[in-house]
């Protein structure tokens, strides 16, 4: 199996266009499934997390293509509402076309998502705004089966899931009169979702506030949409550079959607100027410790780029606090850190990082998405050479992480 060999102590420097957002891409090209027509995703992002998502699309009879950076959904003849086992188990954003297939057929079968193990990420919530709706929900042997004629209503999240909220705006989509979503999710992705299907003629509102209201039963067609920047990619690359050192410039990034991770790096003593399409950053590499880092739902920090951020401080002077508040298995890359010498100690949804003076190269394993971009963003810093295995993990989300951080200077390949 290859993996990704990183050698250290090079500063990054240069430029380069943050890849369009995966958390966008997935539930949109689910949502295209609904359009009845042909839908062009501009920017798409070439992931595994895609290709898995296009395979589940021409299963249900849509026909799909790329022309160059843009991805072309053709949802005109939908011929199939199930989902076999073998492409759900790839990925936990399977289950959003929960939502798109029960909207456009009137009935959906599915298996249980598959998706990177951090901890328990139940369905209820999904399945529970589906019922809201009038949907008739049979779960057997681990197959999920939905029909029933949906009708609007008030959906009230108990807590903000981001899926949940994109299902039910799907759902709310194909159901007669109007759905109220109140608790829903705020990220920069619902907003993103909103506006595909508003370019799809939808009538829905609200997204970014914690209350959507969507109007059903409006004539759908398809679009032409450009995905907004990949958050999470560019938080990747700004920890990278701010731990190991270098000026880089990122476009095609909002920055008002990066505000707490750019706030926790200009803490740890980074220099960031943030303009209308961009966000540049500055290191030396030496970096100090900074206030506890909390991740919870948007506006808050993210969960997703807690261990970028963990790795950037490595050898920040003094000990930051992570506390993780999203998911339960979330730290499983902490081991592999501590292979290159961090000094790491975790007990619960704490994480202590104190300082290093020097890591070193190691063989390490992505153990997740987001905790293998963190191990190359260590490896970036280390004296030596750190290879990253399973690197199927990191390929789920970043489309060229290598080519990438080569452009910014960095000494990185993949090696059979």
């Amino acid at each position: 199996m290859s993996c990704f060999a990183v050698e250290g102590g090079r500063p990054l420097v240069g430029e380069l266009t943050v890849q369009g957002a995966k958390n966008s891409v997935l539930p949109i090209l689910a949502a295209s499934v609904m359009s009845g027509g042909v839908c062009r995703i501009r920017g798409c992002p070439r992931l595994s997390d895609v290709d898995t998502t296009t395979e589940i699309l021409r299963h249900l009879g849509c026909e799909t293509r790329w022309e160059g950076e843009d991805l072309l959904v053709d949802a005109t003849c939908v011929t199939g509402c199930q989902i076999p086992e073998h492409l759900m188990r790839r990925m936990r954003s399977s289950v959003i076309f929960l939502g798109a297939v029960l909207s456009r057929c009137g009935r959906a079968e599915i298996s249980y998502p598959g998706g990177c193990e951090l901890g328990p990420r139940p369905i209820d919530l999904h399945l529970s705004a589906l019922r809201t709706l009038g949907a008739a929900v049979c779960e057997r042997c681990g197959v999920l089966r939905c029909a029933g004629k949906l009708r609007g209503a008030e959906i009230v999240l108990s807590l903000p899931s981001v899926g949940a909220t994109e299902n039910a705006m799907l759902a709310a989509c194909g159901a007669e009169g109007t759905t109220m979503i109140c608790n829903a999710a705020r990220e920069p992705e619902i907003c993103d979702l909103q506006a595909f299907l508003r370019s799809c003629g939808a009538s829905v509102h609200g997204a970014g506030s914690s209350t959507i209201v969507v109007e059903g039963g409006k004539p759908l067609h398809g679009c032409d949409h450009g995905l907004i920047g990949d958050r999470i990619v560019a938080s990747t690359y700004l920890a990278s550079a701010a731990g190991a050192g270098g000026d880089i410039c990122l476009r095609g990034i909002d920055c008002r959607h990066l505000s707490t991770v750019t706030t926790a790096l200009m803490q740890s003593g980074c220099e960031i100027r943030c303009e209308e399409d961009c966000v540049r950053l500055r290191s030396t590499g030496k970096l100090r410790a900074i206030a506890p880092v909390r991740t919870c739902p948007y506006p808050g920090f993210p969960t997703d780029a807690q261990a970028v951020l963990m790795a950037a401080l490595l050898r920040a002077e003094g000990t930051t606090m992570f506390v993780e508040n999203m998911f339960d298995s979330r730290y499983r890359h902490v081991a592999e850190l501590r292979r290159m010498g961090a000094d790491i100690r975790t007990e619960g949804r704490v994480a202590l990082v104190s300082g290093v003076q020097e890591l070193h190269g190691a063989q390490v394993c992505a153990t997740d998405l987001r905790g293998g971009a963190a191990l190359i963003a260590a490896g970036l810093q280390a004296r030596g050479i750190t290879r990253v295995g399973k690197t199927a993990h990191i390929r789920r989300g970043y489309a060229d992480i290598v080519g990438d951080l080569r452009r910014l200077g960095a000494e990185v390949r993949e090696e059979p």
